[in-house]
């Protein structure tokens, strides 16, 4: 079966992106919150590509 992103239902603070990705990865989603606060802080394009993934992203189906 073919794995697809989708944003996280049951795991989520936001909009379930991080979530999403740490269900799609298989790892916490507490790793992937540190690492988005991490490219807050040094890269500065964290917040853009969190909200450039909540608008795209589609939610988990039923």
């Amino acid at each position: 079966m073919e794995k697809k992103l989708y944003k996280s239902k049951t795991d989520k603070k936001l909009c379930g992106v991080c979530g999403g990705i740490a269900e799609y990865l298989n790892i916490d989603s507490t790793v992937v919150r540190l690492i988005l606060v991490l490219a807050l802080f040094f890269a500065g394009c964290g917040l853009l590509a969190y909200i450039i993934a909540a608008l795209v992203m589609p939610n988990k189906p039923e």
